[in-house]
């Protein structure tokens, strides 16, 4: 983890360095007619981008150690303080959304493996199928459009009404500006778990033992209780907590095009404008976020699964 920690931070360094989005003109503004030579240099000397890149990574680095994240060049903000207030707004959105793709996704795979070839499978296949290659910023366009435009049902936008005091935001305003972004990586989300379950159902069905528990007159939810469920629960919880970088990516997008404020638009902000620390610091966040995805994953593949508990081999 270490290590990859420094990797990631290293080349997303060298990336934003290498880019062609001048940190200082960012910095400044709308300002920037008015700021002359030397105030440039004052400000790149303020930040320490006067230095080389390799003295501005340990710098960075050394302070990181001191669990010092930096100060944000946009905000004017220490990067954890942005990190943790944008984490609540981003963890309701993407756990919403996770638990939604996950029910949703591993139901309707277990109804397309006990309907094999039949039109329900079908359907269900072209509609993951369709969705596994659709654009998460597309899909939110079209939410948009659909039922804050044409049916004005939710608001456009935001994660509070706008001109409302924040003493006056009520849960149900939060819960109201929540459901677009969510159901948008909700659906996204569901062809992954739908097409591993369904596949993995398929395979448990034409075993042995099911064969067995046919012939003694086991069949439909009874068939599916006793012998599938948790054959196919493995390999939907191994791949529902591996999808949080996934469900991070699509957040970054989700919260861009419903102006929502999380770490997904903290994201697309710092990197357009070249804001290195609160960037870095994102990478980092994410990159433990997905790393303790993975690990939960593995634990409770151990818990679930009693083979994996003793060690042997079997």
């Amino acid at each position: 983890m270490v290590t990859l920690l420094v990797a990631i931070c290293f080349i997303s360094f060298l990336l934003i360095k290498n880019s062609p989005i001048d940190p200082i003109q960012a910095y400044i503004g709308a300002d920037l007619l008015k700021v002359g030579p030397e105030q440039r240099e004052m400000i790149a000397k303020y930040w320490g981008l006067d230095q080389p890149v390799i003295v501005q990574f340990f710098n960075w680095g050394s302070s990181l150690l001191r669990g010092d994240l930096g100060t944000s060049m946009i905000y004017r903000r220490p990067v954890a303080d942005i990190i943790s207030e944008r984490f609540i707004n981003s963890l309701a959105l993407m756990l919403s959304a996770w638990i939604l793709s996950g029910i949703i996704g591993f139901f309707m795979g277990v109804i397309a493996a006990m309907k094999k070839g039949t039109w329900i499978d079908r359907l269900i296949k072209w509609y993951c199928f369709t969705l596994a290659s659709t654009p998460t910023f597309w899909m939110g366009l079209l939410i948009l459009i659909v039922f804050a435009v044409w049916l004005q049902w939710f608001p456009i936008g935001m994660g509070v009404p706008a001109g409302v005091l924040a003493e006056d935001v009520t849960l149900a305003d939060k819960i109201k500006h929540l459901i677009l972004p969510a159901l948008t990586l909700s659906i996204v989300g569901v062809a992954n778990i739908a097409m591993h379950t369904r596949q993995k159902l398929i395979d448990v069905l034409a075993s042995d033992y099911v064969l067995f528990a046919r012939a003694r007159g086991e069949q439909g939810f009874v068939l599916f209780w006793r012998h599938g469920l948790r054959n196919v629960a493995l390999p939907a919880i191994t791949l529902q907590f591996a999808a949080f970088s996934e469900l991070f990516g699509g957040a970054v997008l989700a919260e861009q095009v419903f102006s929502y404020p999380g770490l997904g638009q903290a994201t697309v902000e710092a990197g357009l404008r070249g804001d290195v620390p609160l960037l870095l610091g994102l990478v980092i966040f994410s990159t433990l976020f997905v790393f303790v995805g993975n690990l939960i994953a593995d634990i409770i593949y151990r818990i679930v699964d009693p083979r994996m508990r003793g060690g042997r081999s079997l």
